[in-house]
């Protein structure tokens, strides 16, 4: 785990954390509704941390253009965020800017998930970011421990989080999640595919998530009923799920839709893929997150999981994952 610098032996810790997709309950989760949420290991970020000759906490994140010592970076920047927050927990308390067996400490970060895409590309660098920095300093977290971490910083970038991004990524393995209630693995009876639509289009799920607020605030009774019409489907799906009858999912994903075009999360490019992948051939399609952009998810045969690529594309996909659910 060591790697050679000028003769020198530095201390290494690598960890990773998957993408995740919500099948169904967006928005209506933050309502105390259900939401089924999966993982999704095509995509992940990645996070190096090691002993640096320079001191201070150093930072290399090439896909965001971060090549910067931790203090220049404002304090609520999303890894700024994370790290200043560690430091100061009770149990690995090193000083800042002096690595535990250097001067100082270098910190990489890589992701595949694109930003704002409703993939969770905040929460799985946390999670990545988090499980090194523990690591690093000789106290890995529990996923417990992890989960708890990452949701506050949820909360710093997203004002009201359902706290499921944090749970699905964490525990990378797919999850029946409702808000306040104890976590519950879901049993997946029978594997089925998805295929992941993005839409190129950057949509922050702080602004859609506060709008839906906004709308619930001015008619709590008819955004209740939607809520509950949402999470009415989320128990319906986790039934389908775990008795092996994922086929049942595709118009369970139609109506999601429907009821999320309702509370004004869509948009014209989520809809012409949902279309184009229902035309052809996908057994149902939705958004998947927050909304506006982002990602859209396809329920399909595994036999036609190509035919409804290549049809996403031809709509204007930016980029195609297929993905097997178990």
């Amino acid at each position: 785990m060591g790697a050679g610098r000028a003769g020198c032996v530095l201390f290494v810790v690598k960890a990773s954390a998957p993408g995740k997709v919500i099948l169904f309950g967006e928005h209506a989760v933050v309502y105390g509704r259900p939401a089924l949420a999966v993982p999704v290991a095509q995509v992940h970020a990645d996070v190096e941390v090691a002993d640096s000759s320079r001191a201070g906490v150093w930072i290399e994140a090439p896909d965001i253009d971060i090549h910067a010592e931790l203090n220049t970076l404002p304090s609520g920047h999303p890894l700024a965020s994370v790290i200043n927050k560690f430091f100061p927990h009770p149990n690995p308390s090193p000083k800042i800017g002096r690595g535990a067996r250097g001067e100082g400490i270098e910190i990489k970060i890589t992701s595949t998930i694109p930003v704002a895409s409703g993939l969770g590309s905040g929460a799985a660098v946390s999670v990545a970011l988090t499980r090194a920095l523990s690591s690093f300093f000789s106290h890995p977290f529990t996923n417990e421990e992890v989960n708890s971490f990452v949701y506050e910083i949820e909360k710093i970038h997203h004002g009201t989080p359902s706290g499921i991004d944090n749970t699905v990524i964490t525990y990378a393995r797919p999850v029946y999640f409702v808000k306040g209630q104890p976590i519950e693995m879901l049993k997946v009876s029978r594997p089925f595919t998805i295929v992941i639509g993005d839409t190129g289009i950057s949509a922050p799920t702080k602004e859609s998530v506060d709008d839906v607020r906004k709308l619930w605030i001015k008619d709590k009774a008819r955004w209740e009923s939607v809520f509950d019409e949402i999470g009415q489907i989320a128990m319906m799906a986790r039934r389908a799920i775990q008795n092996g009858q994922p086929e049942l999912l595709g118009g369970l994903m139609d109506q999601n839709h429907a009821l999320l075009q309702e509370i004004t999360v869509s948009s014209p490019e989520l809809d012409k893929l949902v279309e184009a992948a229902r035309e052809a051939g996908a057994l149902g399609a939705k958004l998947s997150g927050g909304g506006r952009g982002g990602n859209m998810i396809a329920l399909v045969e595994a036999d036609l999981a190509e035919a409804v690529s290549s049809a996403l594309k031809d709509a204007g996909a930016k980029n195609v994952i297929v993905t097997k659910v178990e």
